[in-house]
């Protein structure tokens, strides 16, 4: 049985920096955390978030 969301999508995203090298530019950067079901095989989760 498969588990419910989560919601550590965006969490992870956070924790490795992937958003790091992109500060410098100056612009907005917009996170976007996704979950996926395997048996569902759809989206069962997400979450956004915009850093200035």
């Amino acid at each position: 049985m498969e588990q419910l969301p989560e919601g550590t999508a965006l969490a992870q995203i956070k924790h490795k920096g992937y958003a790091d090298k992109h500060r410098a530019a100056g612009k907005p950067i917009h996170l976007i955390g996704v979950e996926f079901s395997s048996i569902q095989r759809q989206i069962v989760a997400f979450e956004v978030e915009t850093l200035a």
